[in-house]
């Protein structure tokens, strides 16, 4: 174990260069954190590192600072890899080593990862880029393509290496590994040590420096957490009700994209309310102005996805909004935590869509708490909550402002129109609340409900017209069998939408496998709607399915030891295809 370093004077006492100390300094970064005190001194020396450290201790800077301080921009080749067992991680990470290499012009970042076409990203290393950052799948696609070459690579870290591992990547990482020059650099970084985990630091570290960073136990947070299950509305029409009636001081909403953050920024300004988008679009000079727009309130609603709203401490903000949940409960955690600081109590709401109610028993034992479903509030419920801040309005006007040329205006306007002087207030509420009106409608259905009640209709009528005997018995069987069609329809397309992730499974048909017994085990196991267990290829001695993306890290451990057929799934991800099952042809049957 290395000694702390005394961190009286910053970052300046671990040996970095000017140009990255100027960057940290812009980024607000002061004091490091005990992993980044422990690690950078080492890893500017030349030695391998061994980290065991919690996310959030501040890991990427940690390896990130002094790997980015050796390498050379007039280089245009790989110099520096780093390995991340997903890609909401892969994308955090290079866009913290972005922040850190501002100063660093001519350097280039590739970010390689599944479900992402290889067009950007052959293009991010045709141009030469310093750095890669990738998941271990996409890595051994681009080094079988001889696309991408590690040749030059002089330093290498491992991210969450014990994630990757029950992940089922530990082949794919020493694999990769085997590619490196022998005189590569390595820092691995892992929460816990498994036997596993040691092996492959034992295989490809060198006399490592072996850091060690105690996890803080933090007081719990006073956060209530909500849930609305996304049903009858869209998801923009519920975002409105929230903001609308729900008392906040500042309200953060978290998006998956950088589009969505300007997409759902611009609704909300469209209505009235001041709001920011915050995403990786933006330097870091309109990020920290967005930041201190919220701080100073000039703004009330912030919109963010996850990577640049990390470290965010803004006190004032009460109400944190999932519009779509994170990939893993560790985000969820991180990002309903930017409510109920310093003392005071905050409020956390999560969209979640049918296929995802499963997420919510897992983001409760990760906070150890209580996640209650709600109903939005009703468009009566609007209505009164607009009247009740029109007449507050008016109230405050009458308090504050001298009123009696209103008054004689009004009274003139009365006698000239022959009209009341009720009559002429009661229009100018009607104005004033056109844009915002008073009783609002209800909001159409979506069109895929729409699209089913029509059809439950149509089902309807046949039903109807079958009850009334205007078909034989053959034909009543025959529609009866039909009748259940249009639901089997709705099924597939309600599926449609789903952002699918291939897992491969360890069991198949030799082992008296079954497509029902795979669905009846994860449904049963993780509580997953069997509407949104998708396609299922059988093998000899294993099987491949595919699964709603973003499955929780608890979720995915417990799939790992369920038993179908005496098998245990072992499941783990995988690029594989998985094709649609052909449906067996009909055979003509003699009719009776």
């Amino acid at each position: 174990m290395t000694d702390i370093i005394n961190a009286d004077n910053g970052f300046e006492a671990l040996g970095l260069p000017e140009f990255i100390l100027s960057s940290l300094e812009k980024l607000g970064f002061s004091q490091p954190t005990p992993i980044q005190e422990k690690t950078i001194g080492p890893l500017m020396a030349g030695k391998d590192v061994l980290g065991e450290a919690q996310t959030g201790t501040g890991k990427t800077a940690a390896f990130g600072l002094p790997a980015l301080a050796n390498i050379d921009v007039n280089i245009r080749k790989p110099q520096m890899l780093v390995l991340a067992p997903t890609r909401e991680l892969a994308i955090q990470v290079a866009e913290a080593l972005e922040g850190f290499a501002a100063n660093m012009r001519g350097l280039r970042i590739a970010t390689l990862y599944g479900g992402q076409s290889y067009g950007p990203q052959l293009s991010q290393l045709e141009k030469g880029a310093q750095v890669v950052v990738g998941t271990p799948g996409r890595l051994m696609d681009h080094l079988r393509r001889k696309t991408l070459k590690l040749g030059d690579i002089s330093f290498c870290a491992l991210d969450e290496a014990d994630e990757m591992l029950n992940m089922g990547f530990l082949e794919d990482i020493e694999w990769i590994l085997d590619h490196l020059p022998k005189e590569t650099q390595m820092a691995l970084f892992s929460a816990t040590m498994p036997a596993a985990i040691r092996k492959v630091a034992n295989r490809f570290l060198t006399e490592p420096e072996h850091v060690k960073i105690a996890a803080q136990k933090k007081e719990k947070a006073n956060i209530t957490q909500l849930a609305w299950k996304v049903t009858g509305i869209n998801k923009n029409t519920a975002i409105e009700r929230i903001v609308e009636t729900y008392d906040y001081d500042a309200l953060l909403i978290f998006v998956r994209t950088r589009n969505d953050t300007v997409t759902v920024a611009e609704q909300l300004e469209r209505l009235g309310y001041p709001c920011a988008a915050l995403n990786g679009d933006m330097n870091q000079a309109q990020r920290e102005r967005t930041v201190e727009q919220l701080k100073n309130g000039k703004i009330s609603i912030m919109i963010a996805t996850d990577v640049v709203a990390r470290g965010l401490d803004i006190p004032r903000i009460d109400l944190v909004l999932n519009y779509d949940l994170p990939g893993d409960s560790e985000s969820y955690v991180h990002r309903i935590g930017r409510t109920g600081r310093a003392g005071r109590e905050g409020t956390a709401i999560s969209f979640v869509r049918p296929r995802e109610m499963y997420n919510l028993r897992h983001y409760e034992r990760a906070t150890s708490g209580t996640i209650n479903t709600f109903e939005l509030p009703s468009i009566q419920e609007i209505g009164q909550r607009r009247i009740e801040r029109a007449r507050q309005a008016l109230a405050t006007t009458v308090a504050n402002v001298e009123l009696d040329k209103m008054a004689e205006i009004m009274q003139k306007m009365s006698e000239e129109s022959e009209l009341t002087v009720e009559q002429l207030a009661a229009a100018l509420l009607y104005n004033a609340q056109l844009k915002q009106p008073f009783q609002p409608k209800e909001d159409p259905k979506p069109r895929r409900e729409r699209a089913d009640r029509e059809s439950r209709g149509r089902d309807r009528d046949r039903n109807e017209r079958r009850g009334r005997g205007e078909r034989s018995e053959r034909g009543d069987r025959g529609d009866r069998n039909r009748g259940e069609r249009p639901e089997r329809r709705r099924s597939q397309a309600d599926r449609s939408d789903v952002d699918w992730q291939t897992y491969r499974l360890e069991v198949g048909k030799e082992h008296g496998a079954k497509p029902g017994d795979i669905v009846g085990a994860i449904a049963n196991e993780i509580s997953l709607d069997s509407a949104y267990i998708g396609q299922i290829n059988l093998h000899d001695r294993h099987s491949f399915v595919q699964l709603p993306k973003g499955m929780p890290k608890e979720a995915y451990n417990q799939l790992r030891k369920v038993r179908v057929r005496r098998q245990e799934l072992d499941i783990s991800v995988s690029d594989a295809p998985v094709v649609a099952q052909q449906r067996r042809p009909r055979t003509n049957r003699p009719s009776r």
